[in-house]
């Protein structure tokens, strides 16, 4: 039997963005409920299983959480909904997701038309069992539909009451402020989150998606915080991973964002400087990596909530151990975000070299 989690440990409540909307700061992410939609991605889970760790999380203070139409396919949704009858469902903020297909066989149950959103949303509330979703999120950009198109249909969600608020995942920075853009030109609803790949290995986003974000109050819900387990401290530079994400992508050759191509990882050596930095300091706190790494986003003023997954209470324990209770120094969030520094890019490259003498305390710029 798990143990009492105390008060003191419990996960914090944070407004997300700028909305009145208030979540738990770790979020439960439900990608491997049911069957995975990813042939790489190890460890599916049955309903059992996911309800003992959703049961878990609520004993955390958790009570953000966070699935998909595409995960399981379909199964997520409806681990979740089957769990959410026997609580209150007041109690908890429910995001999920639509834009990938679920039926092949049916060319328009696909991307983000008016069609398709509308007939993905009732599947959702079907399989999740509730009148209302809290934050509905598009999984992806669709270069197939005008953006006015899909912003109006999410509009229409949200006036007559199936929806609560609106999210974004997966976007660039130009993507996201022309959402903005169009909905501030149409008097629509506003984008709230953006659901982004987002950690130590991963910090391409500041660049402009996330400036869009601190621009116009967005909260950041980072997936994917340990890199797929890269940033858990399990493995070393010899020794390829035996389990995970990355024993199926260095066994097989494959990788994607969420399981990096294990022969490019060994020659990176920022990668281990990384690691090298987070065992020292989790050594320093008594912690693990992991929990350094998920701790790091926790406390980057742009980020509302964590999105963590687990695939035994054991794991999930070990993960919302970082909820509350500790912090990173200063100096040791420095130290992190200097170990960790991707090189910039053109054109920001060029911008810092002719940067330097144009402050101005009355127009500060955005920084990260």
């Amino acid at each position: 039997m798990a143990s009492t989690v105390p008060e003191a440990s419990k996960c914090s409540s944070v407004f997300l963005g700028k909305t009145g909307l208030t979540v738990s700061n770790l979020c439960l992410g439900t990608m491997t409920f049911g069957k995975s939609p990813f042939g790489f991605l190890q460890g599916n889970i049955d309903e059992e299983t996911s309800c003992q760790l959703i049961d878990r999380f609520e004993d955390w203070g958790g009570y953000f959480i966070d699935t998909a139409d595409f995960y399981g396919p379909k199964l997520s949704e409806s681990i979740v909904g089957n769990w959410l009858q026997k609580k209150d469902r007041e109690r908890f903020v429910i995001a999920t997701k639509v834009r990938f297909s679920i039926d092949p066989s049916d060319p328009n149950k696909v991307g983000l038309s008016r069609r398709h959103i509308t007939r993905a949303v009732e599947e959702s509330l079907g399989r999740l069992q509730t009148d209302f979703i809290d934050l509905y999120q598009t999984h992806l950009w669709d270069n197939a539909v005008p953006l006015e198109e899909t912003l109006r249909t999410l509009n229409d969600l949200v006036r007559c009451g199936k929806v609560r608020y609106l999210g974004a995942c997966n976007l660039s920075g130009w993507q996201l402020q022309k959402w903005i853009q169009v909905q501030e030109k149409l008097g629509l609803e506003p984008v709230v989150s953006l659901q982004q790949h987002y950690s130590l290995k991963e910090r391409a986003s500041e660049w402009e998606a996330f400036q869009v974000c601190k621009g116009n109050g967005l909260g950041v819900l980072p997936w994917s915080p340990l890199s797929g387990g890269l940033l858990a401290g399990k493995v070393s530079r010899d020794k390829p991973p035996e389990t995970g994400r990355l024993a199926e992508a260095a066994q097989t050759g494959g990788h994607n964002d969420g399981a990096p191509d294990w022969k490019k990882l060994q020659a990176d050596e920022q990668l281990w400087n990384i690691l090298d930095v987070t065992k020292r300091i989790a050594a320093k706190h008594g912690k693990s990596q992991a929990q350094v790494a998920i701790r790091w986003l926790l406390q980057k003023d742009i980020v509302a909530s964590v999105i963590i997954g687990a695939r035994t209470v054991q794991q999930l324990d070990s993960n919302m151990a970082v909820a509350t209770g500790w912090a990173l120094t200063p100096e040791e969030m420095a130290e992190l975000d200097k170990v960790s520094q991707p090189d910039k890019p053109y054109p920001y490259s060029m911008a810092d070299m002719f940067m330097g003498d144009r402050v101005n305390p009355f127009n500060p710029p955005l920084t990260l």
